[in-house]
């Protein structure tokens, strides 16, 4: 019996090309911008800031026993009247380090934001896929509830519900809430409307599968990258909306300083040339308003349903 020998340069067949997930190919074309890119930097650097505030804070603005009346409204560079640290930013009226007061105003502007967007967009986001997937009345019931709430200016509608409930950190995230689901939820239910007519839908319906689990499984994970990106702008409409009420003296209490709180006080003096008091929480707030809506913006060009092919 004869044997053949094989050849002894055999080519190896080529191996395909590993396909890259849709969440490093988004990573990829996000860092395509340099704008956006610096603009995530700003956005991570002024988070890490709030986070560890504590640990790099040279004081506690709430700590009444590390405040000095002789400090109070000394310009940046000073030194206390102890002489043994300097103010780089100055003080406010109450004689606060003013750096440190940022760091714990930002923490709190921030948590307040991503807190109210993060509830809001589990609220919204389970009556959109209800509304979308149950139809008839329901439907009807909650976007004619959602056209009722979105046809109100959210500012009024959250002057009138905190002067109802009184100013508190908790009054202030539930009153967030309340006004933000409903944009949650628009979305969602137009996302879901054009899932619901796709064939996996159809197919899971006729393999009997419970309706939850097409809803929360199959459904859900594709629309999500429209509610991405609402909740990122909603993240930076969430700390607009408290600076301003901070602001009017509806927000945060006095003895909880956001940034919005920070700037209110600042503004009473700025005119008598205490420019810093004001000015510096106001740069500080309109670089993580500026850096999260460019995001908001790169990410709604990457994943709007328009230009994903």
């Amino acid at each position: 019996m004869s044997t053949t020998p094989l050849a002894p340069d055999t080519p190896a067949r080529a191996t395909p090309e590993r396909r890259r997930s849709p969440w490093r190919q988004l990573a990829a074309d996000f860092g395509r911008s340099p704008v956006a890119l610096a603009a995530l930097i700003v956005a991570i650097l002024l988070v890490l800031a709030a986070i560890f505030a504590p640990f790099i804070a040279p004081q506690n603005p709430y700590d009444l026993l590390q405040l000095d009346v002789l400090d109070a409204r000394l310009p940046p560079g000073s030194m206390n009247s102890a002489g043994t640290h300097a103010y780089w930013l100055g003080t406010d009226g109450q004689g606060r380090d003013l750096y440190s007061a940022m760091l714990y105003g930002l923490r709190l502007s921030l948590s307040v934001g991503l807190g109210s967007a993060v509830i809001a967009g589990v609220v919204g986001t389970v009556f959109g896929l209800i509304a979308a997937y149950a139809g008839g009345k329901i439907d009807s019931l909650i976007m004619r509830l959602v056209d009722l709430l979105l046809a109100f200016p959210s500012i009024l509608v959250a002057m009138m519900l905190l002067a109802f409930l009184g100013k508190s950190v908790t009054n202030v995230v539930l009153t967030l809430v309340l006004i933000e689901w409903a944009y949650y939820a628009r979305t969602a239910r137009a996302q879901a409307l054009v899932e619901a007519r796709r064939e996996y839908v159809e197919a899971a319906r006729s393999l009997a599968i419970p309706n939850w689990r097409i809803v929360l499984v199959h459904m859900l994970p594709n629309c999500l990258p429209p509610l991405i990106v609402v909740g990122t702008l909603q993240v930076a409409r969430a700390i607009t909306l408290e600076a301003t009420l901070s602001f009017l003296g509806l927000g945060v209490p006095i003895t909880e300083p956001s940034l919005g709180l920070l700037i209110a006080n600042g503004y009473q003096t700025m005119l008598s040339g205490e420019y810093w008091t004001s000015v510096y929480p106001g740069l500080a707030l309109l670089a993580i308003l500026v850096s999260i809506n460019m995001v908001g913006d790169r990410l709604r060009e990457l994943l709007n349903p328009r230009f994903v092919k």
